[in-house]
């Protein structure tokens, strides 16, 4: 199955502990961790038909869908008051989306995706590592994730 990274709310599911998971075929450990079904965590990113429990039903995608764009900024009604809920709930890897969408905008997917890539691997040994992650589960280099992004991001 191929995987899609780049979501209309512009979150970059590559980052994405499940979505991780699945790359790595680990749903099933994944899944008995979190006392789950595996169905229940299977995703290969939000743009796909296979969606995890936790995005299945998300209000912004099915907006989007509807409205046959690929990102929240290609809406009449953006910045509407779904995607600025969303930026500010208690969640620190969604107070991004907004600069994200900002950036997609202004250089295009295919850059943002490769630079989301970068981002979002250890720069010692290049694994892959998610929002919440603090150091690197191969090699244990400190990492800067989401809740330290989101402190870069007060007032954005």
């Amino acid at each position: 199955m191929k995987f899609q990274y780049d979501a209309y709310c512009g979150l970059y599911c590559g980052a994405c502990d499940v979505l991780i998971a699945n790359q790595k075929d680990e749903v099933e450990k994944m899944a008995k961790e979190w006392k789950m079904k595996p169905d229940e965590i299977r995703c290969f990113g939000c743009k796909t038909k296979t969606n995890s429990i936790y995005c299945i039903d998300c209000n912004i995608k099915h907006c989007a869908e509807g409205k046959k764009v690929e990102f929240c900024f290609q809406c009449n009604e953006y910045p509407c008051p779904k995607i600025t809920a969303f930026r500010n709930d208690e969640h620190p890897h969604h107070s991004i989306v907004l600069k994200n969408l900002k950036i997609i905008r202004e250089n295009g997917v295919e850059k943002w995706l490769a630079e989301q890539k970068k981002r979002w691997c250890c720069s010692n040994c290049g694994e892959t590592f998610c929002w919440y992650d603090k150091t690197c589960m191969k090699c244990g280099t400190k990492l800067s994730n989401c809740q330290a992004e989101e402190k870069d991001l007060k007032g954005e």
